[in-house]
């Protein structure tokens, strides 16, 4: 970790102003790029969304109990081995900024991938019109989380599902440099096409990129029309070292 790694998120000198570059950062990339990666793949990549200092920053704020609602340790409940935290409201400034920023401009992938699925729900195009949707039906906690894998932990795969409202797509965030902090480790996704064998792919990261990807169904396109098929995400076991990751999910839990 560099000699920034101490300030807590949202503390980085004012010359820096994080906020400002991740905003920027994420109106440059190519969305219409992103949302062609998602259409074939069910994931797309956002090399270098962090930097290297917001990314020691988050990480070290993992034992700041100030900042989260509540620690889940993945053993006691067979999730797989590691630990994870989900952050309390309000979000730190960098949490926050990353939320509002990539909601918009995966709002209308995912309202066009639910008219191809013939699910009658459209996002609105700002965050905070969608989560009133989830307050309103008593979704209320946040689910931006905080995620701690030392060597031999793994993340079981899953779906981050939390009530009746939810928001198709997901980031996750790598805060650790493979290689030098940890081996092992790599990002999955698994996809269940009907009648076909999952396939697996295998995400590489490096440290600050962020990978989208589909919560739980996508479209496929076939002969007859668009098709379901089943998407589910972990982490490989980590054979030395210790992964950060931040996840970044746009639905809030009941």
């Amino acid at each position: 970790m560099n000699a920034n790694a101490t300030k807590p998120i949202g503390a980085l000198t004012p010359a820096q102003r994080p906020c400002d570059s991740i905003i920027e950062r994420i109106e440059n990339f190519d969305w219409t790029e992103v949302a062609a990666q998602l259409d074939a793949s069910g994931r797309a990549l956002l090399p270098g969304l962090l930097n290297e200092d917001s990314c020691a920053a988050i990480a070290q704020a993992y034992h700041d109990d100030a900042r989260y609602r509540s620690r889940v340790v993945m053993a006691r409940h067979g999730f797989g081995r590691g630990e994870y935290r989900y952050f309390r409201y309000p979000l730190p400034d960098t949490v926050q900024t990353l939320r509002e920023s990539l909601y918009p401009r995966l709002a209308p992938i995912a309202s066009r991938w639910n008219r191809q699925m013939g699910v009658a729900v459209e996002y609105p195009q700002r965050l905070d019109e969608f989560l009133a949707r989830c307050h309103d039906a008593g979704q209320t906690r946040p689910t931006p989380l905080l995620l701690r894998y030392g060597e031999g932990d793994y993340n079981c795969l899953h779906q981050d599902l939390y009530g009746e409202h939810v928001f198709p797509l997901q980031v996750a965030i790598l805060l650790s440099q493979p290689g030098r902090d940890f081996d092992g480790g790599e990002f999955v996704l698994t996809e269940q096409r009907p009648r076909m064998q999952s396939r697996v792919d295998v995400v590489p990261l490096h440290q600050g990129d962020a990978v989208v990807f589909a919560v739980h169904q996508r479209p496929v396109s076939g002969v007859r029309g668009h098709y379901r098929v089943n998407l589910r995400h972990g982490v490989s076991r980590l054979h030395a070292g210790q992964r950060h990751t931040l996840g970044v999910i746009f639905h809030d839990a009941s």
